[in-house]
C-alpha cells in the first residue's frame, strides 16, 4: 500500500471516528441538557492542552526536518567532495588518475544501486562500501608528491577524501530512525487526551461542528504522519535521494 493512501485512509479514518463518536454520543444526551453548562475550568483545560501539545508537535516536526535536512546536504557534501577528487586528480600521471577515477566510480555505483537500498531497507550502512571509500583514500595518501604541481594537490585531495568520509558516516548515523519510541508514546499519547478533550465541550451535531471536529482529528493524524515520515530520511515517502551521486557521475547511473 502506497504511503500517501495510508495517510489518506489513517486522516479520514481519524475525522470519522470522531464524527461518529460525536453522533452516538449526542443520541444519548437528553433533551433538556443545556451546552452552555460546560464549566469554564474545562474550557480553559482544553485550550491549554492543545496549545502544549501543538507545541511538542512542532518540536518534533522541527527536529525530524532538520534531521532529514542535514541527511540531504551530508549527501551533497560527500557526492560533492568525491567529485573534486576526481577533478583534482587531473595533475598525476595517466595511470594513477585513472585508477583514482576508476575507484572513485566504483564507489559512486555501489552507493547508488547496492548500498542505498540496503540502507533504506535496513537503516545501516555496508562494510563493502567502507572498503571501496578506504580504497580511494589509499589511492590519494600512498603516492609522494611528484612535482609542484602534484605537491600543491596532495592536501586538497586528502582534505576532500576526509571531507566524503566525514559525510559518509553522517549518512550512516542518519539511516535509521531518529525519534524513540518514548517520544512517540507521547505524541500518540497526546494526540489522544487532545482529541478526547474534544468530546467535553459538548458538541452537537449541527454541520459546522462535525466538519471542525472531524477536520482537527485529521489534522492531528497528517502531522503524526509527516513526523514519522521525516523520522527515517533514507527510508519513507518523501526520503533524500542519490540524486547528487547521480547528477555529478552520470555515468554509473546504468
Amino acid at each position: 500500500m502506497s504511503e500517501w493512501l495510508a495517510l489518506t485512509l489513517a486522516m479520514a479514518a481519524a475525522g470519522a471516528v470522531v464524527v461518529s463518536v460525536v453522533v452516538l454520543r449526542q443520541r444519548r444526551i437528553p433533551e433538556d441538557d443545556d451546552p452552555s453548562e460546560t464549566p469554564d475550568v474545562i474550557e480553559y483545560m482544553t485550550m491549554m492542552i492543545g496549545v502544549v501539545y501543538a507545541i511538542v508537535l512542532g518540536l518534533a516536526i522541527a527536529g525530524v526536518w532538520e534531521g532529514r535536512s542535514g541527511a540531504q546536504a551530508g549527501t551533497l557534501q560527500e557526492a560533492q567532495a568525491l567529485h573534486e577528487v576526481a577533478s583534482r586528480v587531473q595533475v598525476y600521471p595517466p595511470a594513477v588518475r585513472d585508477r583514482t577515477r576508476a575507484d572513485i566510480d566504483a564507489y559512486v555505483s555501489y552507493v547508488v544501486h547496492t548500498e542505498w537500498p540496503h540502507m533504506a531497507a535496513r537503516g545501516e550502512l555496508t562494510d563493502r562500501g567502507g572498503a571501496l571509500l578506504e580504497r580511494v583514500r589509499r589511492d590519494v595518501t600512498d603516492r609522494a608528491p611528484q612535482g609542484d604541481l602534484e605537491g600543491q594537490a596532495y592536501q586538497p585531495l586528502v582534505d576532500q577524501v576526509a571531507l566524503a568520509d566525514l559525510a559518509r558516516t553522517s549518512r550512516g548515523q542518519n539511516a535509521g530512525e531518529t525519534m524513540p519510541p518514548i517520544v512517540w508514546f507521547g505524541l500518540v499519547a497526546g494526540a489522544l487526551v487532545t482529541v478526547g478533550l474534544v468530546f467535553t465541550l459538548q458538541i452537537r451535531r449541527s454541520a459546522r461542528e462535525l466538519l471542525l471536529a472531524g477536520l482537527f482529528s485529521a489534522l492531528i493524524a497528517f502531522l503524526l504522519f509527516l513526523i514519522w515520515d521525516f523520522d527515517a530520511p533514507f527510508a519513507r515517502g518523501l526520503s533524500v535521494t542519490a540524486g547528487p551521486f547521480l547528477d555529478l557521475f552520470p555515468h554509473v547511473a546504468g
